[in-house]
Formats: structure tokens, sequence, C-alpha cells
């Protein structure tokens, strides 16, 4: 399918120049800033947002045809969400190898082919935070190896069971949604993959 032209992606009349920097909070992981910018038409601003290392998610391909997914509390949402299996970067960690990792951690699966689908920027107006999308197959389970205060259900579902989660507002997070949104169109032949073996 030949791609349509889009308008150039980075036109340089809305640029924002950064001023000043200033660290609002430092966590763990997440660190919060705010920055004095110069706006397009000539006068400032001030942008608060969060710095985040990068993370992977992973959909996991059963040879039955199902994916496994994860039902996760999510304190902030004080909620159990349904979710592909993802995590964050470790420090010079490259994607594929914090994508096998996550996968083995969460699930206990390992997986022998391996495809990156591609990235995707959940919320692009207060945070760096990007996602690596891979889809993982020839899974072979063992045991999992959770981190100290992760608990969570691993599930199998087909893909129409996901997809109507999706269409009826049982499954809301957005890594997830564009996940469904990957595997359809893979199922349906209109995007393809390139499957790569990789030593677990």
């Amino acid at each position: 399918m030949q791609a349509p032209l889009l308008p150039e992606p980075q036109p340089g009349h809305l640029k924002e120049t950064p001023l000043a920097s200033e660290t609002v909070f430092q966590g763990r992981f997440l660190r919060v800033q705010r920055d004095a910018v110069r706006l397009p038409d000539g006068s400032d601003s001030v942008r608060e947002y969060v710095l985040h290392p990068g993370a992977v998610m992973v959909i996991p391909w059963l040879d039955d045809g199902r994916v496994v997914v994860e039902r996760q509390y999510r304190y902030p949402l004080q909620r159990a969400m349904i979710e592909f299996p993802a995590g964050k970067l470790d420090p010079g960690e490259s994607v594929l190898a914090c994508a096998q990792r996550e996968l083995w951690e969460e699930t206990g699966y390992r997986a022998a082919e391996w495809a990156r689908a591609g990235v995707l920027h959940p919320v692009i107006a207060y945070a760096t935070e990007f996602i690596d999308i891979w889809f993982a197959r020839g899974l072979t389970l063992g045991e999992r190896r959770l981190d100290a205060g992760e608990f969570l259900d691993v599930l199998a579902v087909t893909p129409d069971e996901l997809f109507c989660a999706c269409r009826d507002g049982v499954v809301t997070d957005a890594k997830t949604l564009s996940g469904a949104l990957w595997l359809q169109n893979v199922l349906r032949g209109d995007w393809s993959l390139d499957w790569q073996r990789v030593a677990p």
C-alpha cells in the first residue's frame, strides 16, 4: 500500500526555543522540568514536562493465535488495567534487550522470534516518554520473575476479544490501544513485520 505524502513534519515556523531550564522535582526515575521558552511569535512562555527514560511494550503472540496480556493495578487511576507487557529501559539497555527482559520477568515467556513494529509517544503534551513496540512469537513458558512490589495476572486472549475490549472501553491504556491497532493491521495483511530470530 502506497503511503500518502504528509506535509513537512518539522516546519521551522512552529519551533519553540528554550531559554532556561530548572529541575522542579527529581524522583527515582522521573524528573520534572520547568523551561522558559521563546514562542514562534517572539513572546515568552513556560513549559513544564516530565523527563522519562523510555520504555518498551511487547505483543506476545502464541502459536494458537491468542496474545498475552496482563491485568495490573495502576495506582494513579485506582483500578486494574488490561495491558500488553511493558517496562522502562534500564540505563544503557537496548530496546530489544529490554523487551526480552520485560517479557520474561512479567510473564515467564521467552520468544524465539522478534519484530520491531514502531514507536509511540503516549503523552506528548507533558512528557518525553517513548515506547518501542515489539512483537514476539515462538513463545516458551517458564518461571517469571516479578520485581519486588509488582503484582499482576497473566492472561491469554484472542485478537477479537482484545479488539472488542478496546471498542467497549474495557481496555483504555494508550500503549495497548496502539498495540491493538498494529495487531489488527498485521492480521489483515495491511502492515508487515520483519521477523528475526533472537537468542533468548
